[in-house]
């Protein structure tokens, strides 16, 4: 593959961050072809029979933003 003829050097940071902010779009377009590494595929196992056996667990957002504005976060 070749390197693209980006000077990232030459970038200023708010390029830098647009420039991350297009290459991760970009991967999220096709999330299966983003390869895992085995420890990676076994935490979204863990986590994911967690889920399974004790169900959603947390405050929905809308109970966060309220609590918030609320001031009793």
């Amino acid at each position: 593959m070749a390197k693209p003829a980006i000077d990232i050097d030459a970038l200023s940071v708010e390029e830098r961050l647009a420039l991350l902010e297009d290459l991760w779009e970009s991967l999220s377009k096709n999330p299966n072809a983003v390869p895992l590494t085995e420890a990676q595929r076994a935490e979204l196992d863990r986590r994911l029979d967690d889920l399974e056996r004790e169900g959603p667990i947390g405050i929905p957002w809308e109970e966060v933003l309220t609590r918030i504005q609320n001031g009793t976060a």
